[in-house]
């Protein structure tokens, strides 16, 4: 397994930096969040060993027994939060996630800053945009995100990452799905030259966009991270996490 996960990974990582070459940019300036909600902590910690230390969760229930397996091993891991973000689950994400992908309202930004405050923890954020007219999608308008940005330079207990969008579904793209990918895309990053660079860590908005089925787009069309899970346990026999105990202990 271990082989055929170090293989997996380093495909993923060629991907991304020949990607990054085709769009005129330096080889190894785009991070990588392995996405691990189909793995059990142990194969986290395997992910670890190989060198992959950004580790994101798309479920607040699923991350903190894998954090807690990852700190107990002592395996040295920086967790990023993906998934939607209920304001009564905020706790259990900042206590864990260093970074968080899905802010999508003012309210959750607050509550995010008030218990950051209460835990002593200052976690990285990244406003969640919506580019689509899917009903069901969660997001900020584009129109929206400058009052966000400005209310998290106000904050003590946060740090303002970027920017992070979806593109649709393949189900719900239009007959060319790419075309749709790159509109979500194209636009996240117009919507950066928008924003003031100094409300942001590093002086300009990180993207963080592009998943398994569209990260090399999302990298030629300027993502600074991509959020890469299925092809990375392709061909792997998985253990459901949620039948082991602190998933993997």
């Amino acid at each position: 397994m271990a082989a055929r996960l170090q293989d997996n990974l380093s495909t993923v990582r060629a991907r991304i930096d020949a990607a990054a070459t085709r769009a005129g940019r330096s080889p190894g300036s785009v991070r990588l969040v392995a996405v691990t909600k189909q793995v059990d902590a142990a194969t986290c910690g395997q992910l670890a060993a190989l060198g992959q230390h950004d580790l994101g969760e798309s479920r607040a229930q699923a991350l903190g027994p894998k954090a807690a397996w990852c700190a107990a091993h002592g395996v040295a891991v920086r967790w990023h939060f993906l998934g939607h973000l209920q304001r009564n689950k905020v706790r259990a994400v900042v206590c864990c996630a260093e970074e968080i992908h899905s802010i999508d309202s003012l309210r959750l930004l607050e509550a995010v800053e008030r218990v950051a405050a209460e835990e002593g923890r200052r976690p990285r954020v990244y406003l969640e945009v919506d580019f689509t007219s899917i009903d069901e999608r969660t997001g900020l308008r584009a129109d929206d995100v400058p009052a966000l940005v400005a209310a998290a330079r106000a904050m003590e207990h946060v740090e303002l990452a970027g920017l992070m969008t979806m593109a649709p579904p393949p189900a719900e793209r239009a007959a060319d799905p790419l075309a749709a990918a790159r509109a979500a895309f194209t636009g996240l990053a117009e919507l950066r030259e928008r924003l003031p660079g100094e409300a942001f860590v590093g002086g300009q908005a990180a993207l963080s966009m592009g998943m398994s089925s569209d990260f090399e787009l999302a990298v030629e069309c300027g993502a600074d991270v991509v959020r890469v899970g299925t092809l990375l346990f392709e061909g792997l026999a998985l253990e459901d996490p949620a039948s082991r105990v602190g998933g993997g202990a």
